[in-house]
């Protein structure tokens, strides 16, 4: 696009804001803030790196599509993920699952892996200037065949799975301390069943006894954060999931920790966004997984719909920036990976801007005043004001493809680069 189109574009618009009650300078001093962490499954199907031709597998988790080009080592991880960021907007950071590390094709059990293994990551994304992120790999595993891991009934399997989720709390802190920002650690697991359990109580019983034993060691803030992700249900785990909503909302709030919304985890017809306030109320903050569930979990591409927006203009008019932590998580192989990773996190962050630029101020006076009507109308001439504009200049001012340029540059990578893979 022509930059002096963008920047004539632009300064008609701010003008056009400026009417309607809203500082666009203000609300892209507001965006810059933001970092995304993109996720490194995105890129290769959670395969990891573990042992050649990994396959993900466990309860609740589906990739789908074959199309050409997937990752298959860590340097064509990397390359896929610089190219990615390239045409983001912003300063972001990086969500690595534990199957991710650089093994040196020896096997090494979930319960030995240790911040060396993750090195060469930290290495790279200093050069990068990126930060990073990380979670435990609770599944594709002989010891989560059961559909249970840190709730299973067998000792053994619990020890192994708590000494694991010990050890990625450790890699976090490693991260945080050599990156100089908070690794933010994310627990998932995929416990539950098929059918009803009659005991319920004693998964969730055996769950926080392990957590307990898990978090009893303390690290810095400053070096790492712990959040825990819930569940609805999952394949092979329709009727029971033991980390429910309830059960990790009580117990991080018990322990001070934060709980992580992925949005395709709770019922299609509930809101995420309604409960951002309920839970700031109580908790130092929320992590929020991205997602896009059509009819179920199914980790669909992010994009610019009404529950992202929803979920963006809460999140503002909470005040909560500062609380908050923003990642992507969804894994789809019927197209092309890498523009997968860029056409969600630009699909969120203008959700962040079109939220940025609502008339606040006109918005919490009406409805002070009581006036609902005024309200509505001008929550709905909001949506016609042309944040596209301010979009296009955004990215003209951080060096990224403006428009749909970036499409251009996904398909000339896809070309020289994933075509010969």
């Amino acid at each position: 696009m022509n930059p002096g189109k963008i920047e004539k574009a632009y300064r008609l618009a701010q003008e056009l804001y400026a009417e309607f009650g809203v500082d666009t300078e203000h609300a892209l001093s507001q965006l810059k803030k933001i970092a995304i962490s993109l996720h490194c499954w995105q890129g290769d199907d959670v395969g990891g790196f573990e042992k050649p031709d990994a396959v993900l597998s466990g309860a609740g988790l589906q990739v789908t599509g074959n199309y050409p080009g997937k990752a298959r080592t860590v340097e064509e991880l990397r390359l896929d993920l610089h190219q990615a960021f390239a045409l983001i907007p912003g300063s972001h950071r990086l969500n690595l699952h534990a199957i991710y590390g650089e093994f040196g094709g020896k096997p090494v059990d979930r319960d030995e892996i240790s911040a060396e293994h993750f090195k060469g990551w930290v290495d790279w994304a200093n050069r990068e200037e990126l930060k990073l992120d990380f979670n435990a790999t609770c599944f594709s595993h002989p010891k989560a065949a059961s559909g249970f891991t840190l709730s299973s009934p067998e000792k053994a399997v619990r020890k192994f799975w708590i000494e694991h989720v010990k050890r990625c709390r450790k890699i976090s802190v490693f991260m945080g301390r050599e990156l100089k920002s908070p690794c933010l650690h994310n627990l998932w697991i995929p416990d539950g069943s098929k059918e009803a359990p009659t005991d319920r109580w004693k998964y969730r019983r055996l769950l926080k006894e392990s957590l307990d034993e898990i978090y009893e060691a303390e690290y810095s803030p400053q070096q790492m954060k712990d959040s825990l992700e819930s569940k609805l249900f999952g394949i092979g785990s329709e009727s029971f999931v033991t980390g429910s909503h309830e059960f990790y909302l009580a117990y991080a709030l018990s322990k001070r920790k934060m709980v992580c919304l992925d949005l395709g985890h709770f019922h299609p017809t509930e809101s995420v966004a309604d409960k951002i306030s309920a839970i700031l109320l109580f908790s130092p903050g929320i992590v929020f997984h991205l997602s896009r569930g059509i009819r179920w979990d199914s980790d669909h591409v992010v994009i610019l719909n009404d529950e992202i927006q929803a979920l963006a203009e809460e999140i503002i008019r909470c005040q909560a920036l500062d609380k908050v932590h923003i990642a992507l998580d969804y894994f789809d192989a019927s197209l092309n990976r890498v523009g997968a990773w860029v056409a969600g996190a630009r699909a969120a962050l203008k959700a962040f801007l079109v939220a940025l630029l609502q008339p606040e101020g006109r918005l919490r006076a009406a409805e002070q005043a009581g006036n609902n009507f005024e309200r509505l109308a001008l929550r709905e001439e909001a949506k016609a004001m042309p944040y596209g504009a301010v979009w296009d200049y955004h990215c003209l001012q951080t060096s990224v493809p403006q428009g749909t340029d970036w499409i251009t540059d996904i398909q000339k990578y896809e070309k020289e680069v994933l075509d010969k893979r």
